[in-house]
């Protein structure tokens, strides 16, 4: 959530940033009615605490007439102080509600874009960041897509999980869940080499934990909502390991702080039909690895950095033709201030499949969730947070027999055979 006093000192930018992502001016205007209930939110706590000098005043008075014996005179005070203490009652529930209509308005503006954020409205006007070559696998006619792979070395059995709960469940199985955990301890065992520290996080989080990383208004409509106990199923590990440090006041030589975790992952994903849902192109849940880092707001976007260069590393130890894309205005992600998207190529589909988000929020998670840390004077600041996906289950998992399929079977990329136990799937 970004900060009224961040809004009235970079209202220019903020409106610039709100413009990249494709908002109407007429929406814009909520800025100038943020500042104006803040101006208004400053006004009447003056006058409350003005009144509140007041009455301690005026209350120290009436102890030292009473004591005096001036009963006369501690009773017009005391009459005094009654009137301002009611006032100050009406003052309270004023100031309350500006309050709340100022947090109201907050809630329903997105993170700032960054400078280097493109133009755009939509997935179109991403821009290539960089790619893994111009070269891309070709394969022969008879070559399947996954779900078909999956099919016939019954690895991934897509009808039966739509018998246990519905479509979007798939059921891994045989060497098809070898593989799943093979990828599952790699991921996690490069995060660990990389310097985070590995956490088993829980799948479902409150609803402050979803309000403090932005899911909350945004994503409640692609989240599930366990109403009785008001839990939600968590869309990604991003959820619970941001909250790790919520109202945690950190001191400065604490960054980095770097975490991961595996977690399956769980997404409605409503309105989402036709080919691009096709076998694991788009499930209702699926695996996933997060690293997540909270650095000091100077190094951010070196570290942003540093985390597309590991996500990156793990798609070539695959051996997976990829691309990073830097994602336009009108494709960013709520509180996201910049993203970066990995695709990796899978030939039996010909297309591109999304594997990865590297985001960077600065402050606008961190404000919500009120993660501070002290300078060396001992003055508290907001730090920046950051997340990527290192990596997605699913759609790795379709590239890779898609790429890998040959006449003999699907061959298993070098770096997995000692996690699988095994070089192919036949």
């Amino acid at each position: 959530m970004l900060r009224p006093e961040f809004i009235r000192t970079n209202l220019e930018l903020v409106r610039s940033g709100l413009r990249k992502r494709a908002w109407k001016e007429e929406a814009i205007k909520v800025l100038d009615e943020v500042i104006r209930l803040d101006d208004e939110r400053k006004n009447v706590q003056t006058i409350m605490d003005s009144d509140l000098s007041k009455v301690n005043t005026l209350s120290s008075q009436v102890g030292s007439l009473y004591k005096s014996g001036k009963r006369a005179e501690a009773d017009v005070i005391k009459d005094q102080v009654t009137s301002i203490k009611t006032s100050i009652k009406e003052t309270q529930e004023k100031l309350h509600k500006i309050v709340t209509s100022l947090e109201g308005h907050l809630l329903t503006i997105p993170n700032h874009a960054h400078d280097s954020v493109p133009q755009g409205t939509s997935e179109e006007d991403n821009e290539v960041y960089k790619a893994w070559g111009s070269d891309l696998p070709t394969l022969d006619k008879e070559a399947l897509a996954h779900w078909d792979i999956a099919e016939k070395y019954n690895i991934v059995d897509f009808k039966l999980g739509v018998k246990i709960t519905g479509a979007g469940f798939p059921v891994f199985r045989g060497k098809g869940s070898k593989l799943q955990r093979a990828l599952i301890n790699f991921f996690l065992d490069e995060a660990t080499e990389a310097g985070y520290e590995e956490f088993v996080a829980p799948l479902l989080v409150n609803e402050e934990s979803a309000r403090g990383t932005g899911n909350l208004p945004d994503k409640e409509g692609q989240m599930y909502h366990c109403e009785k106990d008001n839990l939600y199923l968590i869309p990604t590990a991003e959820l619970p390991l941001t909250n790790v440090h919520r109202n945690v006041i950190l001191d400065e030589k604490d960054f980095p702080l770097k975490l991961t975790g595996y977690t399956p992952c769980f997404r409605r994903e409503a309105g989402s039909y036709g080919s691009d849902v096709k076998g694991l192109n788009r499930v209702h849940q699926f695996d996933k690895i997060e690293i997540v880092q909270i650095e000091h707001p100077e190094r951010s976007y070196n570290t942003q950095v540093e985390m597309l260069n590991h996500v990156e590393s793990l798609l070539k130890k695959l051996e997976l033709p990829y691309r990073i894309l830097r994602l336009c205005g009108g494709d960013l992600t709520f509180a996201s201030a910049l993203t970066y998207d990995f695709e990796v190529y899978a030939a039996g589909q010909k297309r591109w499949l999304e594997v990865s988000s590297v985001s960077n929020f600065e402050t606008y998670q961190s404000n919500r969730l009120k993660l501070r840390y002290k300078d060396q004077q001992g003055k508290k600041h907001l730090a920046h947070t950051l997340n990527g996906s290192a990596l997605a289950l699913a759609r790795i998992i379709a590239a890779l027999l898609e790429n890998n399929q040959t006449k003999e079977g699907i061959k298993i990329p070098k770096v997995l055979v000692p996690y699988t136990g095994f070089e192919w799937i036949n």
